[in-house]
C-alpha cells in the first residue's frame, strides 16, 4: 500500500530542484536506476515524460517574450526530430548493458562540466 511514497517523494523532490534549474530529470534518473531497481530504458521514459511538459511551458514562456529565434528553430527542429528517431532505434536495438557506460561517462562530463565551467570569451 504504501509502496508509491518512496517513488513520490523522489519525483517531487526532482520537480523541485528542477523548478531551481538544477536538472531534476537526471537526478531522478539516476534515483530510478541506482536506488529504485528501475530499468534505464523504463527511467529514461520516465525522464522524458517528466521533461516534456517543462519544455513546453518553457517554449510558450519563452514564445510569448519574443525569446524565440525563428529561424534557427526551423533548421533545428527537422535535425532533432531525426537525430530522435535514430537515438530512439539505437536504444531499442542495443542491449542496456552497453547502454549504461557511454550514458555513465555523459553524466560524468556533464558533472564536470558544471564543477570546471568553460571561461567566457569577452565580448568585443
Amino acid at each position: 500500500m504504501t509502496d508509491w511514497i518512496v517513488p513520490f517523494l523522489c519525483g517531487l523532490g526532482a520537480s523541485v530542484i528542477s523548478a531551481w534549474g538544477v536538472g531534476g530529470g537526471t537526478l531522478l534518473l539516476l534515483v530510478m536506476t541506482l536506488f529504485l531497481g528501475v530499468d534505464q530504458r523504463t527511467a529514461q521514459g520516465v525522464n522524458l515524460l517528466f521533461f516534456l511538459p517543462t519544455a513546453a511551458s518553457a517554449l510558450v514562456c519563452h514564445a510569448k517574450g519574443g525569446y524565440l529565434d525563428k529561424p534557427t528553430l526551423k533548421a533545428a527542429v527537422p535535425a532533432a526530430v531525426i537525430a530522435a528517431l535514430l537515438g530512439a532505434w539505437v536504444s531499442n536495438s542495443l542491449d542496456v548493458a552497453v547502454l549504461r557506460k557511454p550514458f555513465g561517462v555523459y553524466l560524468l562530463l556533464s558533472g564536470v562540466s558544471l564543477v570546471w565551467p568553460q571561461k567566457k570569451k569577452p565580448e568585443t
